[in-house]
């Protein structure tokens, strides 16, 4: 039998395939083929990016929204070691710019950076998240560099949710639940060859999916207490929209081949949601999730599919 061969895996310099921060690095991050790669780690999906968006004589150099949750997203690249300055610089962005998600990046981490990181994920709200993330590139002898994001410090989804918990045991055993749901949810969506995008498994009891607008997206809803599962359109601000939507809703519910619960909500709610309810969930019998899974992942697809013709 012949043996196989093999390539030795070598690292590149990435100032030698990106010379220029701003130029050349931010160009090419802020192409939707290589945001990609930062969505993939990040669970977002991040749409709407600019460069160079100004906070006071500061210039900040992405700035993004996650087109599910409408989220600021600021980025800033350092393509070398992080340092003190550039610290200072995310802060200062995301104050001025009120964002939610913030994500340095950076050609290598001090210790010092990733504890201070560390530190602000752990003493600020629930709402901020700071990510340290390190940009590595490699190649196989003569073939095209490949870049890589590898995050080294991020948000710890059990300390926030736990600050804000009345009832902290109760509330744990409910996070940790939904964060084995959620993580178990994305193995299963690889394995699928990602049918719609990866999000970051968290303990929240929601999962979006983005839609192609910013007026609605699919939300995939964990309802312990009525043993189910919802998958919905959800939308968040725009009543019209619902109604153009319910007036084709004979032709909608055939393409799918079931039915929905429309619901328009009242005038003083800005939300509308039209959802599908899946029974099965028990957060203390895990032996139907995979089946469970599968059929949460078909109707997301078909609602996709369906609805993406009439949005």
């Amino acid at each position: 039998m012949q043996k196989p061969e093999f390539g030795r895996l070598t690292e590149i310099n990435v100032r030698d395939l990106w010379p220029h921060e701003q130029y050349d690095f931010s160009n090419w991050l802020a192409k939707s083929e290589n945001i990609e790669l930062l969505n993939d780690i990040l669970g977002l999906t991040l749409v709407d990016i600019d460069k160079e968006v100004y906070v006071g004589a500061y210039r900040c150099d992405l700035v993004a929204k996650d087109e599910t949750s409408g989220l600021r997203i600021i980025i800033e690249n350092q393509l070398e070691t992080s340092d003190h300055n550039h610290l200072g610089q995310i802060i200062t962005y995301a104050s001025g710019l009120d964002a939610k998600v913030i994500v340095w990046i950076v050609k290598e981490a001090r210790e010092e950076h990733r504890s201070a990181i560390e530190w602000l994920n752990n003493n600020t709200g629930k709402e901020l998240n700071f990510f340290l993330i390190e940009l590595h590139a490699y190649k196989i002898g003569d073939s095209l560099p490949a870049p890589k994001f590898e995050v080294v410090e991020g948000p710890n989804d059990f300390i926030k949710n736990a600050k804000s918990s009345g009832n902290a045991a109760a509330t744990n055993k409910t996070q940790s639940e939904r964060l084995i749901f959620w993580t178990q949810f994305n193995e299963l969506l690889a394995a699928k060859g990602k049918p719609f995008n990866i999000r970051k498994a968290t303990t929240d009891h929601w999962y979006d999916v983005a839609l192609g607008t910013s007026e609605a997206h699919i939300g995939i809803n964990l309802v312990n207490k009525e043993a189910c599962v919802t998958v919905e359109v959800y939308i968040t601000n725009n009543k019209s929209l619902f109604d153009q939507l319910y007036a084709q809703k004979e032709q909608i519910e055939q393409a799918l081949g079931f039915s929905l619960d429309w619901r328009r909500l009242t005038d003083t709610k800005k939300a509308s949601r039209i959802l599908y309810s899946i029974p099965g969930l028990n957060f203390d019998d895990h032996s139907n999730y995979e089946q469970l899974m599968n059929e949460i992942i078909d109707k997301v697809v078909l609602l996709k599919k369906v609805f993406s013709k009439y949005i």
